[in-house]
Parts: structure tokens; sequence; C-alpha cells
């Protein structure tokens, strides 16, 4: 007798939203702790926001990061959402 493997069924909807949700909030993780490397948010010389820019300057990149994912980033959530429903199939 011949038994065939099943063959991996699609997942949930439900579930598909969740991972990529997933993986586009661990991209916008990535750009924002990207963005704080670059530099550009320090204060200028003439307008320095001083102590309160520096404490919410945190928010600013993470809003920025979660707009640059919005228009499609740079493929890791992408890559990120494959990978995780990949591995849901196991």
């Amino acid at each position: 007798m011949l038994v065939t493997p099943a063959l991996p069924t699609a997942a949930p909807p439900a579930k598909t939203d969740a991972l990529r949700k997933q993986a586009q909030a661990l991209e916008a993780a990535f750009l924002s702790e990207m963005l704080s490397h670059t530099g550009l948010d320090a204060a200028s010389e003439g307008f320095g926001g001083g102590t309160g820019e520096e404490q919410f300057g945190s928010f600013l990149r993470e809003e920025q990061a979660k707009m640059m994912v919005a228009h499609g980033g740079i493929g890791l959530g992408e890559s990120l959402f494959r990978a995780l429903s990949e591995r849901s199939h196991d």
C-alpha cells in the first residue's frame, strides 16, 4: 500500500495576516534602529530642542520607520513573512 504524505495546507487568513503584521513590525524595528545611527535626528545649532528633543526622537524614528514599511520598505518584511509562513507549515 502506497501512502502519500499530506500536502501542507495554506495558513488560515487570520494567521497569515498576523504573520505579515509581525514581519512588518520587525522590519520597522530594524529600520528605526538603523535610522537612529544615521545622525539625521541630531539637533541643529540654532533650534536645538535639548533634552526633550532627545527623549522624543525615538518616537519620530519609529513613525518614520513604520511609514517606510507602509510604502514598501526595503523588502525585509516580505522575506521575514515568507520565512515565518514556511516555518508555520512545518
